[in-house]
């Protein structure tokens, strides 16, 4: 039996997902990701079953990555305000700072992988929200409304701002690039929405 290479397991993982943004799932292949990381297509079977296998497990550690920065030092009892906020901050620095998971990401959403990977990514995270939500309806600082408007509301500004920059174009096809007084503008509009 082969021995796993920490190295040459990154290097490959590295590679599927550059792949996988590039060329989607149609055009991927276990055969052109052996070439391009310079490994044999056997070597590739050391560490993942097949080419499903290594899709959900790629986007998996790319989700828990994503979940690890929006959680980090957010506490669900912060008051609304703040704790959006820090969402607002952890989220725009992970995708800006990881471009291509935020392209997986956008490809999964759309694709039959979606429902397993999100389920293992979103174990305690959705807990969390949901408990900085009911405490911010709880205490006023939030309008009571379904999840999907709230989301909507919430998040959609921000990650169109986020699709924007990493396309280059906004509405129009007009050059685009993300700012942080743009951001800041767009939450400040978002909290009067979702203030009571």
């Amino acid at each position: 039996m082969r021995v796993r290479d920490e190295n040459k397991e990154q290097l490959v993982r590295q590679k599927a997902l550059e792949m996988l943004v590039k060329e989607g799932f149609n055009g991927f292949s276990m055969q052109k990701l052996a070439k391009a990381a310079n490994v044999s297509p056997a070597t590739l079977y050391i560490y993942y079953k097949d080419k499903d296998d290594l899709i959900v497990k790629i986007g998996i550690e790319e989700g828990l990555k994503m979940k690890t920065a929006a959680l980090k030092d957010f506490d669900p009892a912060m008051h609304f305000e703040e704790g959006l906020r820090l969402q607002w901050k952890n989220r725009s620095e992970f995708w800006l700072n990881n471009r291509l998971s935020y392209e997986l990401f956008e490809l999964l959403r759309q694709s039959s992988y979606k429902e397993k990977i999100f389920e293992s990514i979103f174990i305690g995270f959705k807990e969390t929200m949901k408990a900085f939500v009911m405490n911010a309806v709880k205490n006023g600082e939030l309008k009571p409304m379904p999840v999907e408007v709230y989301w909507s509301m919430a998040f959609a500004p921000l990650n169109n701002l986020i699709r924007f920059h990493i396309e280059g174009r906004s509405l129009g096809n007009m050059p685009f690039t993300f700012s942080e007084d743009l951001m800041w503008q767009t939450f400040d509009l978002v909290i009067k929405a979702l203030k009571p």
